[in-house]
């Protein structure tokens, strides 16, 4: 498809985007972590079913990389933030792959002219490279900690992914398969 849009758009930079969304909250998840010896390591943890959700799209050529933070999982956030990639891009032509959740299919979704969307296959999230910026993001901002606020959250969230560099983007996300459809 990438090779399809080369053709069609000659004159543009056509990138390959992987996209998803992934919770933040205040439910903690107890990780690893070090103590002296004979101490037993205390680890805060809380469970407050608070969220909100990180949208993003990473080119792993280039580790040109997109967020924006949303309330919600659904269609409306979704058009919210293919708008704002569309702007950022707006130059270029994307090619933006996501996995099956509905609302990336839903028939009131509003796909802007430079924006092609295709879809992994189904149940294979290890396809997205996306999935590995998630894990980074919570190992980086997110370990053995306990937020007052939802605020607090969206607050250590957007300063975790501003320290995401695009060579830091490369290399987590890269893969063979990527380079040879590029």
């Amino acid at each position: 498809m990438a090779e399809e849009l080369l053709n069609v758009y000659p004159d543009k930079i056509v990138r390959i985007m992987f996209q998803d969304e992934a919770g933040f909250g205040r439910i903690s998840k107890p990780k690893y972590c070090w103590c002296t010896k004979d101490v037993r390591a205390e680890v805060p943890c809380h469970h407050i079913r608070e969220y909100k959700y990180a949208y993003g799209a990473v080119e792993p050529q280039t580790g040109e990389n997109f967020f924006l933070v949303m309330p919600y999982c659904d269609t409306n956030n979704m058009n919210v933030f293919l708008e704002e990639l569309s702007k950022e891009y707006k130059e270029d032509i994307i090619l933006l792959v996501c996995d099956g959740a509905i609302w990336h299919k839903s028939k009131t979704l509003k796909i802007p002219q430079n924006i092609k969307i295709t879809h992994i296959p189904p149940y294979t999230p290890e396809m997205n490279p996306i999935e590995q910026i998630w894990k980074q993001i919570r190992q980086m901002g997110f370990k053995n900690e306990v937020f007052r606020t939802l605020n607090e959250v969206v607050d250590r969230l957007c300063d975790t992914i501003n320290l995401l560099t695009k060579d830091m983007v490369k290399s987590i996300t890269r893969r063979e398969w990527i380079k040879s459809i590029a």
